[in-house]
């Protein structure tokens, strides 16, 4: 990891109407419009679908980095975020975030490390943390058999 601070860049443009492209340096485009609710037609990312997403990616990077710093094998990891967004004060905000994790591991593998990492990572998710609202953590540690899932999470057979 490269020294404090970090600056990131991205930038979008838009028109009257129509679909926003949001791109950075060297990054492909992301076409996005209008959630549904803020009565979009719900067929590209919108801004609070990518936050949501963003929350969800960070938690996983950053369970990656938690568990090769404890040294701890795991096969998948699967998340969802669920972010609400209502009005404080006359300001529509984000008031809660709930994740739910669900990691596979290997029979017999410590599961209340696992869960232990889980905790850890979703304290220290860079992106959860510098979001307001309350937040809250769901998992599931799962034991399947040795072979059943590959390192980057599909079959071992493909």
């Amino acid at each position: 990891m490269q020294p404090y601070p970090h600056t990131y860049t991205a930038a979008a443009s838009g028109g009257l109407t129509g679909e926003v492209p949001v791109t950075s340096p060297g990054l492909p485009e992301i076409s996005s419009a209008p959630a549904p609710q803020f009565d979009g037609d719900g067929r590209h990312w919108s801004p609070e679908t990518l936050l949501t997403a963003a929350v969800a990616n960070c938690f996983i990077l950053t369970f990656r980095a938690v568990s090769a710093a404890a040294l701890f094998g795991w096969l998948k990891l699967e998340c969802r975020v669920e972010g609400v967004v209502d009005r404080v004060e006359r300001v529509p905000q984000f008031i809660g975030l709930k994740t739910s994790a669900t990691l596979a591991v290997a029979r017999g593998a410590d599961t209340a490390k696992a869960r232990q990492l889980l905790k850890r990572a979703d304290q220290i998710c860079l992106i959860a943390n510098s979001l307001r609202g309350a937040r809250s953590l769901e998992v599931q540690v799962v034991e399947i058999p040795a072979g059943a899932v590959s390192p980057e999470g599909g079959s071992p057979d493909g």
